[in-house]
């Protein structure tokens, strides 16, 4: 082969090289991107981008406005207090139930039949279909009620209300028939897990009341929500009408929110190693001009990665198309500087 067809050969295969340098260059740092802008496009739908706290995490600088994934046990530091009953109780939420001994209809298959038995709620006889000898007392004399724990905290963070009352799980609670005001104490008794009004609590009578309590027990949970100084709220602009999430266990943020992409790692890394290869891409395109400019082909690279990615992240992130944009000039004013010191000696 005669040697100037081999260098041209050479030639040929510099220059191919080169131009696949950079489309690789620009192919991984357009990869990257896409990748990092769909999975915030993702995250945004529960809240925002997402960091991962431990246990005993406190509020730092910089947080405000992320969400946080953050398991562990709640701690109660104010506990729920019912006033009437006097019981305090180491929970998160402590629910009071009250019912009352009362006739009830039953209809089955078009006949009606009348029944005694517990019911939470005031029944009215006068829509019965047979109310004679049916009437039952009316309104009761407590209400149910949710009594909300004054503080819980997940490590240094405080559980906004929306967070307690979505603590999962209900176990009941024991009366303390002793902790009663001296007015209640004259008219309840404990029988099993109540406190009940009956002469005899096996045999209840029309009218007679009975309360219990169930708790939200204590127990490792998972929590996402949004750091509100030293407060996790629920994300109130999230598009999936939610904003928060709350589960039994130790459980993943992908077992949270399946539809959530894994997050692209090493980004910077990555985008460094796109603008080295645009560069040498770049350093072999115009070695075959014999110019073998290192610094000029740095410049070319982040010209070229540059611009590229800067036009990707224009409507998706605009600290990112800025830096980028930063990124193209600077690459423009040192390929604009080599390029005239290169002239300069050739004059």
């Amino acid at each position: 082969m005669k040697p100037g067809r081999w260098t041209s050969i050479r030639g040929m295969a510099v220059h191919v090289s080169g131009a696949l340098l950079m489309f690789a260059a620009v192919s991984l740092v357009a990869v990257t991107l896409r990748s990092q802008f769909n999975f915030r496009a993702i995250a945004e739908r529960h809240g925002g981008e997402i960091i991962e706290l431990g246990p005993q995490a406190q509020p730092q600088p910089g947080q405000h406005g992320y969400m946080a994934r953050i398991a562990g046990t709640p701690a109660v530091v104010e506990a729920p207090h019912d006033p009437d009953f006097n019981l305090r109780v180491n929970t998160p939420i402590l629910i009071r139930h009250v019912e009352m001994f009362q006739w009830r209809e039953v209809s089955i298959g078009g006949s009606v039949h009348y029944e005694q038995d517990w019911v939470d709620h005031p029944l009215d006889a006068r829509h019965f279909a047979q109310p004679a000898g049916h009437a039952n007392p009316g309104t009761f004399p407590l209400s149910s009620e949710k009594f909300d724990a004054g503080l819980v905290q997940m490590g240094g963070f405080k559980l906004s209300p929306p967070l307690l009352r979505a603590l999962p799980g209900s176990v009941p609670v024991t009366p303390d028939l002793h902790a009663l005001p001296q007015n209640l104490m004259a008219s309840f008794s404990r029988y099993q897990d109540y406190l009940v009004t009956s002469a005899q609590p096996g045999h209840p009578q029309l009218g007679d009341v009975r309360v219990s309590w169930d708790e939200v027990p204590l127990q490792p949970v998972t929590i996402v929500a949004r750091i509100d100084g030293d407060q996790l709220v629920p994300a109130t602009d999230a598009s999936d009408g939610k904003g928060y999430h709350v589960d039994i266990g130790d459980v993943s943020l992908y077992d949270m929110f399946p539809d959530l992409p894994l997050p692209p790692r090493l980004v910077l890394v990555k985008q460094i190693i796109a603008v080295l290869l645009a560069a040498l891409g770049a350093f072999l395109l115009i070695s075959t001009h014999r110019r073998r400019d290192g610094l000029l082909a740095l410049g070319l690279g982040a010209l070229a990665v540059g611009a590229v990615a800067a036009v990707l992240s224009a409507g998706n992130d605009n600290m990112a198309m800025a830096g980028w944009l930063a990124l193209t000039l600077l690459g423009i004013g040192l390929a604009i500087w080599r390029l005239r010191k290169y002239r300069r000696r050739t004059d």
